[in-house]
């Protein structure tokens, strides 16, 4: 028959350092995953919208006969000029996010997602005057969208 211990008996056990070693691997997570080609993907696509918006915003300035409906036929009811300004300014302050974005910063991820949107509201606005164009547009800012916020911070780890 089986010895039953007495409660006073403690159960011999190996000391933590005499036990035989674990085959441990450490998990590192600096490893670039597939979604920050997305960012960089976004990052870019600023930079190519910014662009677009600053090309808009030149022909608004300097040839506004170029739009297929006058000023006073879009929604917001504004001369070509103000539009012209309102895109050049936004495309330049799109390109210096996208390039932050590239640089793995987080205020350019910041600035990148409500210029995007701001783009798409502008663009939403300048539709009746060049329709492709601003679908175009607001369909890069979208996809820019998505990649900032879901898988923005991968890039800048």
């Amino acid at each position: 028959m089986s010895e039953i211990p007495k409660m006073t008996e403690m159960p011999k056990v190996a000391p933590v350092s005499q036990a035989p070693p674990r085959d441990v691997r450490i998990v590192e997570d600096d490893e670039p995953t597939a979604w920050t080609g997305w960012v960089l993907f976004a990052a870019i696509m600023l930079v190519l919208v910014g662009s677009f918006q600053g090309i808009m915003g030149l022909v608004a300035l300097f040839e506004d006969g170029y739009y297929l409906v006058p000023g006073t036929s879009l929604v917001v009811h504004v001369d070509y000029s103000t539009w012209g300004w309102i895109h050049l300014i936004l495309g330049l302050v799109a390109i210096g996010a996208g390039i932050g974005i590239i640089a793995g910063q987080t205020w350019a991820r910041v600035v990148g997602v409500i210029l995007a949107i701001l783009s798409a509201i502008t663009n939403l606005a300048f539709i009746a005057a060049y329709p492709v164009w601003s679908i175009m547009v607001i369909a890069l800012d979208v996809i820019a969208i998505y990649a900032l916020i879901v898988h923005g911070k991968k890039l800048a780890e």
